[in-house]
């Protein structure tokens, strides 16, 4: 009567010991690199890949900017990323095969290689101010037997510029509602004189 508690015991110590891969391969957040914590702080013994950002390094205040994190080598059957910003004001938007979760991105699922390289897009939409956002980004590639060894991550980062003029921005023509009060008066006072002089003439 004994032996259906042992299985049970069994079967429930296996999803226990399985539990982290399956929750890695739905995206972890909080391994970008910006707070040191990485993706190699799991996933460990195999060679690391090559991690890079491509994307504007330039936007203006408010602009939205199309990003790609790529990786290449390591294990290289699947991969999974983890994207994070320095700036609170700046806004990531995932893209295909990606989820937002406080305001970090990380995969839904392990993408497949495709020409040898795994690929993630994402949106940055910069502050509404001039001053720099930096990108932190951790990809993981991994070969694809549910485990977290014989895998290797890497990370990159990528600071963007945010342009903008923070000043109150002048009226058209340049002057403003106080400088053209004196020209009003002047015209004013240049019409009444004409009018007293027809008068008298």
């Amino acid at each position: 009567m004994k032996f259906p508690s042992y299985a049970a015991a069994g079967v429930l110590t296996a999803c226990l010991l399985s539990a982290p891969a399956f929750a890695n391969s739905a995206g972890m957040t909080g391994n970008s690199g910006k707070s040191a914590a990485t993706c190699s702080s799991c996933h460990t013994g195999g060679s690391a890949p090559t991690v890079t950002l491509t994307g504007p390094s330039s936007l203006a205040a408010g602009a939205t900017g199309q990003y790609k994190l790529t990786i290449t080598g390591g294990p290289g059957l699947r991969g999974g990323f983890n994207v994070a910003v320095d700036n609170t004001a700046a806004s990531l938007e995932p893209g295909t095969g990606s989820k937002k979760q406080s305001n970090e991105l990380t995969h839904t699922a392990p993408k497949p290689a495709a020409s040898g390289a795994i690929t993630f897009d994402f949106s940055l939409v910069a502050p509404p101010s001039a001053g720099t956002v930096k990108i932190f980004a951790a990809g993981n590639s991994v070969n694809g037997d549910n485990n977290s060894t014989g895998d290797g991550a890497a990370t990159t980062s990528l600071t963007v510029n945010v342009t903008g003029n923070n000043e109150p921005q002048e009226e058209e023509g340049g002057c403003s509602s106080a400088g053209g009060a004196p020209v009003l008066a002047f015209a004013l006072t240049t019409g009444l004189a004409l009018l007293r002089r027809r008068r008298r003439n």
